[in-house]
């Protein structure tokens, strides 16, 4: 759990950066990455010379290559091409000299050696790096935000991801790009609905700051405490076991190193439009959570013709849950968040993808959620679908569930309430059983595929549940006529009390 101090260590950070002109929460978030990452690069290193004097052995494969000169591939005037000592790259050196100089080798030398690292357990987060630009602006600056990160201890992954999680946690309330973050208690209701393992092929195709993806792997290490450690799990869990892709190069390198601080070194993330061409992904994941773009609307000729197979539309949302569909191995699952509008919208191509996961794969379940869910930036109305892919059917009952509150105001502000469905939610979820005895006027309960299909494959649950209405009497019109007389009469006799009083005086 963050703590107080370290919340303040990271508040300072940040508005050291808004005191220099970057205002941006998104080039503020990406230039602490960078810092970051240059901090524990050489963190591994030092670790990794400790362990090797203490077993009077060599460091294999070192990232700095100390006594030795790092030039630069795309080096341009005659001092780029001189070359600079590996130790001028390493944070426990560069950070003692003075602001200018500080300022001169990491722009000029340390940022240009992270853009280029491109082997190791640092690929996953470096490969994206070559776009990436420097911006902190002056050396006063870089010298207040190295001596803040440097105050943080990075060699403890947890404690880092919930500092990671913390800053993405500040993006979100500044109010601006807030569409790159579900809320992390959702995520989280939905991880464990699904509840990853150590087995799992996880994928996030729309994965922005890789949310799903790290809270999925904090569930398996949570439950998963001593299989984790079997050399292939913890080789599975740092490469294989995660795939993500993103449209944003920016968003891919914060993914990474949120996924980095939680010690998945090696991921397998893309820079892809998982809707085009250029995504061949077919029946190679087991677990897809997703929260994909809503309202958008491609170009009809850059949409991977498969995809097309299920859903003849350029709507992204629909899109996606095709996707999802052509990416799972058979037995796979998937938790996506969806707009309303999939549940009930009339054209063809919704009707195709209802019909789809209800025909031919598992619908599991649909909760519908509060509209006030991803406040302040925006109030659209969402559901969670829950399915399996059989292509065989296998639909039986679907559970839907009426989600009211999520411990959370429903307005702008997002204040903390009692109110909360999210254990209710994943318990029920678990036991499915029990709901069989519900009826259609309580907050979830189960609706026979039949019906479903009766009533046109519309998934919205108030197409199901019944309201109950209380019958008010109301009282006669004679009585409250009389009331009135009564009062009106009272009125008047106070009114000539007082007209006598003035009067005598």
């Amino acid at each position: 759990m963050i703590t107080g101090e370290i919340k303040q260590k990271i508040d300072n950070i940040w508005d050291t950066f808004h005191s220099s002109g970057v205002t941006n929460p998104i080039t503020v978030l990406e230039q602490m990455t960078y810092i970051f990452f240059m901090k524990m690069l050489d963190d591994k290193q030092l670790q990794e010379e400790a362990n090797a004097q203490f077993w009077e052995c060599e460091v294999q494969n070192p990232t700095f290559l100390n006594g030795q000169l790092w030039v630069n591939p795309e080096a341009i005037t005659e001092e780029e091409k001189a070359g600079v000592p590996y130790e001028h790259l390493r944070w426990h050196v560069f950070k003692n000299f003075g602001s200018d100089n500080m300022f001169r080798i990491v722009r000029q030398s340390v940022f240009e050696f992270i853009k280029h690292i491109g082997t190791g357990e640092e690929s996953a987060y470096s490969r994206y790096m070559k776009s990436a630009i420097f911006l902190i602006p002056n050396a006063r600056t870089l010298s207040k935000i190295v001596d803040g990160v440097d105050a943080l201890d990075m060699n403890n992954r947890d404690a880092m991801g919930d500092v990671y999680e913390y800053i993405l946690g500040k993006m979100a309330a500044s109010g601006t790009n807030g569409q790159f973050r579900t809320p992390r208690h959702i995520i989280r209701m939905i991880v464990e609905m699904m509840q990853p393992t150590p087995q799992d092929y996880i994928c996030d195709p729309a994965m922005g700051s890789a949310g799903f993806l790290v809270e999925a792997v904090k569930y398996i290490k949570e439950n998963n405490e001593t299989r984790i450690y079997a050399s292939e799990t913890a080789h599975h869990m740092k490469t294989s076991m995660i795939n993500g892709y993103d449209t944003d190069q920016t968003m891919l390198r914060i993914g990474a190193m949120n996924l980095l601080l939680h010690d998945i070194t090696a991921p397998e993330l893309a820079w892809r439009d998982s809707l085009s061409e250029q995504n061949d992904d077919q029946a190679c994941y087991s677990l897809i959570m997703a929260n994909p773009p809503f309202a958008g609307s491609l170009d009809k000729g850059n949409i991977n013709k498969n995809i097309l197979a299920y859903a003849n539309t350029t709507k992204t949302e629909l899109l996606f849950i095709a996707q999802f569909v052509r990416s799972l191995e058979i037995g796979g699952r998937c938790a996506s968040i969806v707009p309303d509008g999939v549940l009930f919208g009339s054209s063809k191509a919704h009707l195709a993808i209802r019909k789809e996961i209800v025909d031919n794969q598992q619908l599991r379940a649909v909760i519908s959620m509060p509209s006030g869910v991803f406040q302040p930036y925006s109030g659209v109305s969402t559901a969670i679908l829950v399915f399996t892919k059989t292509n065989t059917g296998g639909t039986d009952h679907v559970w839907f569930y009426d989600m009211r509150a999520d411990g959370f105001s429903l307005d702008q502000k997002r204040s903390e309430v009692s109110e909360n469905d999210i254990p209710d939610v994943v318990a029920r979820f678990h036991n499915l059983e029990a709901e069989a005895s519900r009826t259609r006027k309580d907050q979830s309960f189960l609706v026979p595929v039949d019906e479903i299909r009766e009533k046109g494959y519309d998934l919205s649950i108030n197409k199901y549940k019944e309201v109950e209405r209380e019958k008010i009497e109301y009282e006669p019109v004679s009585d409250i006529l009389a009331r009135l007389g009564q009062l009106e009469s009272e009125c008047l006799k106070g009114y000539s009390e007082l007209q006598k009083m003035l009067q005598d005086e």
